[in-house]
């Protein structure tokens, strides 16, 4: 109660709309920052990832901004306040809100050491999909089945975290595919090796393959055809997989190759 009385004995009341004036003024500022972004990443798209990154790091300027100049107008931050209360605020408000703290230490961190950012598809405690914001306290995640996934920062310093595509559009994909052991290898990897190329979300501009090798599939022997290639764009990840997963399928069934079966192989007599 005395920690109390002595933090009212410096509040100015008469602040306190002026303050939430500017926090205001701080949010309206952000959802402008991210209405332009979301425009100028449809519009520049080999470009969006760059926006959004600076568009987060504006966020976290204007946030602490806006605290910074609200403060002096809720406190009268005299000499006398600072030598009363210094000590007594540090504790309190430290204790009360460290996991805050904790956490926009840890969002600065995120921000300098760019483990992923905003527009990159990660993996992080068994969720995977795209981050849409970095925010003073949590980073937001968007699965692939449009679920909104809330994350403390300071949980990305101490667990491990996947970054698919480490602040490119670009991102690797990996397909597998089964054929019985007994089908046409050749004919099924060229078809394959086709599905990728001509598949117009592909982009072959850097490595692309088409991998073979022997394996026990659903209790049967196969062949496993592991196709990597790279999307053009993340956001066309499941896309990209559809077309390449159709033209294969055709091509197999034009073909005659087979999917992986029991065999049934007679004994000399």
């Amino acid at each position: 109660m005395q920690d109390a009385g002595q933090i009212l004995q410096f509040l100015r009341p008469g602040g306190i709309p002026t303050a939430l004036l500017i926090f205001l003024m701080a949010w309206l500022l952000v959802r402008v920052l991210q209405s332009v972004s979301e425009q100028l990443g449809n519009r520049l798209v080999d470009r969006r990832l760059t926006i959004n990154q600076v568009v987060t790091i504006l966020r976290f300027v204007i946030y602490i901004g806006a605290f910074a100049a609200a403060v002096p107008v809720i406190f009268a931050l005299t000499d006398e306040m600072l030598i009363a209360l210094g000590g007594t605020i540090a504790v309190t408000v430290g204790f009360a809100l460290k996991d805050l703290a904790a956490s926009i230490i840890a969002g600065i961190t995120l921000l300098v050491d760019k483990p992923f950012q905003v527009g990159d598809r990660v993996t992080f405690d068994g969720h995977y999909g795209e981050i849409v914001s970095i925010g003073l306290r949590s980073v937001r995640l968007v699965t692939l089945d449009d679920n909104l996934v809330t994350i403390p920062n300071n949980k990305f310093l101490s667990d491990s975290v996947s970054c698919g595509n480490a602040g490119e559009l670009n991102m690797l994909i990996q397909m597998d595919f089964y054929i019985g052991i007994d089908q046409d290898l050749p004919q099924a990897k060229q078809i394959a090796q086709e599905a990728l190329t001509s598949s117009p979300y592909a982009y072959l501009d850097k490595p692309w393959a088409v991998l073979v090798n022997e394996v026990v599939h659903e209790q049967y022997f196969a062949l496993r055809l592991r196709c990597k290639v790279y999307v053009m764009d993340v956001r066309y990840e499941k896309t990209l997989e559809s077309d390449v997963t159709e033209r294969l399928v055709a091509g197999f069934a034009q073909a005659g190759i087979q999917r992986p079966a029991m065999l049934y192989r007679k004994t000399p007599e």
